[in-house]
């Protein structure tokens, strides 16, 4: 059951279900009483994911409504504003970057910043789009901020084909698309893999089957699980720290869609796809 505090919903990786059956699996957490306000918000993420922004933009609009008067819309807005602007609704999305300013204004932290960058970026002309939409990555590139980068780096990769820039267009939407893939998001991997077949791009489609091939470090900590050592006994033998180890079991755990070591123990070691990539 998905609920408002599963990653898949936070990524965008839910399949593309009917509007019905998608708020279907998301009620059960409104019936809990539990961020009743954020469905909405999260539907509108899962459409701008999966490519459908009238359905993304009416949900929008109804999570704005809702929490803007609980002060806290700038969680809505972003997706308001990239809806607006697939939709041709120009009036919508400046409006929607109005009420946006002034909430990044008085928040002023790069994330922030950077979400009114990008904000900026749809609701400008050509002319200065570029400017803005280099700040917002520069931007998320110190905050650390992985979705939020990916997700400029696709708007980018987007904008960049439409005036025709098609080679810089390939090189964000490549790199938006491997971080999605990393992530495990499918929907907007699979929106960054439409638009880089749309630039010409002979594209190996890294999405279900072959995101689960682990990088060299990744396959050795996975080996060495098996073996049954620690994290502290992987990082004396790889040095690293047991920080650092923890950080690629994580992402092991993504791949393989597992939650534990425990469960990396079960699994036969032929029976994980240690294709390494590069």
């Amino acid at each position: 059951m998905t609920t408002v505090e599963s990653p898949e919903v936070w990524t965008g990786n839910v399949r593309l279900l009917p509007p019905a059956r998608l708020e279907s699996e998301l009620i059960p957490a409104a019936e809990l009483g539990r961020h009743v306000v954020l469905i909405d918000a999260l539907l509108a993420t899962l459409y701008n994911g999966a490519g459908r922004y009238e359905l993304a933009l009416a949900a929008a609009e109804r999570a704005n409504e809702s929490l803007k008067e609980l002060g806290v819309s700038l969680l809505v807005l972003p997706e308001l504003i990239e809806a607006a602007s697939r939709c041709g609704m120009k009036a919508q999305g400046v409006a929607a970057f109005s009420e946006l300013a002034e909430a990044t204004k008085v928040s002023g932290t790069n994330w922030a910043m950077g979400i009114e960058a990008r904000a900026r970026a749809l609701t400008t002309n050509d002319d200065t789009a570029d400017c803005y939409y280099r700040e917002a990555i520069d931007l998320f590139t110190r905050t650390g901020s992985s979705m939020e980068l990916a997700r400029t780096r696709l708007l980018y990769g987007e904008w960049l084909r439409r005036v025709n820039r098609r080679k810089d267009a390939r090189e964000s939407l490549r790199a938006a698309h491997e971080m999605f893939v990393e992530m495990g998001a499918s929907s907007f991997a699979e929106r960054a893999y439409r638009e880089l077949l749309a630039t010409g791009e002979t594209v190996r489609k890294r999405t279900v089957d072959t995101r689960y091939d682990l990088t060299p470090q990744e396959a050795q900590i996975t080996r060495l699980v098996s073996e049954g050592r620690s994290n502290v006994e992987i990082g004396a033998r790889l040095f690293l720290s047991h920080r650092t180890v923890e950080w690629h079991l994580r992402k092991v755990y993504q791949k393989l869609g597992i939650n534990s070591r425990k469960e990396l123990k079960r699994m036969p070691q032929d029976g994980l796809c240690l294709s390494v990539s590069p």
